[in-house]
């Protein structure tokens, strides 16, 4: 898969989000991140941004396990099957029609986990999209007239997982010099200067190579649009349509 096209991948979660949206199913986004997540890991190689799924996947996680807390305690009553109950917290009248606590139902907590579960799809998906592309080729298939925009872009997808990356290795190196459980304490300092370091060595290489100078493009082996690419980012259109055509 190293020679697919940069925007592949991309259009390919674009196009599967907007399914998901569409779709405003929890099965549905289950079943996308199962298969995301095998493609991820079937083909996303070693490289620091191919760990930018499974981060975003924990990330989306944590944000599910946080969405469904604050749905069933704050928020509007539904009714339906009764659970449990809570006590319920005084609130001002210019908030009314919302409450703390109370009666928690069973669709109550299932239309929070049912909405967190969306959100989780959509953001593994564009973690997905980092993960299976190179941010350096997807800077070199971009339009002049984007370009510094995705020169922005291009270094915030890949700076995460390189922080990522950095402060695995700095805890690892950390645990071979002795300190068996490092707190944040102590490796954020280095991951600090590393990051800065980092910062300090991209803006040299960019001012040296003439960035910004010239607005003409070099097109030093173009890459091109091959049939594997209309495949996959078929696949992502047809199930666009499917689901476009069920849910009408």
């Amino acid at each position: 898969m190293k020679s697919l096209h940069p925007l592949t991948w991309w259009l390919w979660s674009i196009a599967l989000i907007v399914t998901v949206i569409r779709a405003d199913s929890a099965l549905y986004a289950a079943l996308v991140l199962a298969g995301a997540a095998l493609i991820v890991w079937r083909w996303a190689g070693n490289f620091p941004w191919s760990k930018s799924f499974w981060f975003s996947l924990r990330l989306g996680i944590f944000i599910l396990i946080v969405r469904a807390v604050t749905g069933v305690l704050i928020g509007v009553p539904i009714p339906g099957t009764r659970i449990f109950e809570l006590p319920i917290l005084p609130l001002p009248d210019w908030m009314a029609g919302i409450r703390i606590g109370g009666v928690i139902t069973q669709e109550r907590l299932t239309s929070s986990l049912h909405e967190g579960l969306i959100i989780v799809a959509v953001i593994a998906l564009f973690g997905a999209a980092v993960s299976l592309t190179s941010p350096h080729k997807m800077l070199r298939v971009l339009p002049i007239i984007v370009y510094e925009f995705g020169v922005a872009i291009v270094i915030a997808t890949s700076s995460l997982p390189q922080l990522v990356a950095s402060y695995s290795r700095i805890k690892r190196a950390r645990i071979l010099r002795g300190d068996e459980k490092p707190k944040f304490k102590s490796i954020a300092l280095p991951l600090l200067e590393e990051a800065l370091a980092k910062s300090l060595d991209l803006a040299a290489a960019m001012d040296s190579r003439g960035y910004g100078i010239s607005r003409v493009r070099s097109r030093y082996r173009p890459i091109k649009w091959r049939s594997a690419d209309t495949a996959i980012f078929s696949s992502g259109i047809v199930l666009l349509g499917l689901v476009w055509s069920v849910t009408s």
